[in-house]
């Protein structure tokens, strides 16, 4: 039976709005098991990327390469060692962060800081052992979650229309200044976001990381020319991770400047109390 068909909650109060079922049981599964695989995923991937704290395009790297678009590390200088990182050959101090970090007395010399990576401590196998295990669980879930959308109809819900089109800047005015709708539907830049992240973003982790695989390579030679060359599928997916994380953050934002109890409540139960006015619209049934 489809939840969502069921008649909306009643709500004792007519000013506080009605509950709608807003979201699947499938979709709140997912969800949570995501943002568990890629907490792992991020932190042990910055161990990972701590062995060779350096980005480039191209198939090749190495120390007699200069073709780096991006590296992290630590110089001596004339104010004692410090901490670097360079992007596209501008370098910047960032000592006690990045490049260098941990007690003044007994510094640490790597990219990311302890805290920031799976396990604390230098391990690349068991960093390796953690990232892959965890990116399988993410492929795994998204594939369950793509059948799982396509029967229960979720992934129309994530369709921009013409009409979502059409209220984008007023989408984006209103979010600019924190004014949000209640609505049983995404509103379009929920629709946008979302369809980047699962139709772009995740499909890019996972066809770049294989890239990076010898094993994956022999199956799938083709995969890292595609990206053009192993290297740069290595600063796609880096760069890609980047973006979630500035994804993440924005969407945190957002929950708590909506209204952290409904949101949380809609994806933990499902159900979504709605704005008053949108009660009727929540109380029809979708096609």
């Amino acid at each position: 039976m489809d939840a969502r068909s069921a008649e909306a909650a009643p709500d004792t109060g007519a000013s506080c709005g009605t509950l709608v079922y807003r979201q699947y049981a499938w979709t709140r599964i997912t969800h949570w098991i995501w943002a568990v695989s890629l907490f792992f995923l991020l932190l042990s991937g910055l161990q990972i990327f701590n062995a060779h704290p350096a980005l480039y395009i191209g198939d090749q790297s190495g120390f007699q390469f200069q073709n780096h678009v991006l590296a992290i590390g630590a110089e001596n200088t004339n104010a004692g060692p410090r901490g670097y990182t360079d992007i596209l050959g501008r370098k910047f101090d960032t000592s006690g962060v990045l490049g260098m970090s941990g007690p003044a007395e007994q510094p640490n010399y790597v990219a990311f800081p302890r805290w920031a990576t799976i396990p604390s401590y230098y391990d690349l196998a068991t960093g390796r052992v953690i990232h892959f295990f965890f990116a399988w669980i993410l492929v795994g879930t998204l594939l369950v979650w793509l059948v799982a959308s396509a029967i229960n109809g979720h992934l129309r819900e994530l369709v921009p229309t013409v009409a979502d089109i059409r209220r984008l800047p007023r989408d984006i005015a209103n979010h600019a200044r924190l004014r949000f709708h209640h609505m049983r539907d995404y509103n379009t830049l929920q629709k946008l976001t979302y369809a980047i992240v699962l139709f772009i973003f995740f499909p890019l982790m996972i066809l770049t990381g294989l890239s990076m695989s010898p094993s994956a390579d022999a199956l799938l030679p083709f995969l890292p020319e595609a990206f053009g060359g192993r290297q740069t599928a290595r600063t796609i997916h880096f760069t890609v991770m980047a973006l979630l994380v500035l994804f993440f953050v924005v969407h945190i934002v957002m929950v708590l400047a909506a209204g952290p109890i409904n949101e949380l409540r809609s994806i933990v139960t499902g159900w979504y109390r709605t704005d008053p006015s949108s009660d009727r619209a929540a109380e029809e049934p979708r096609a």
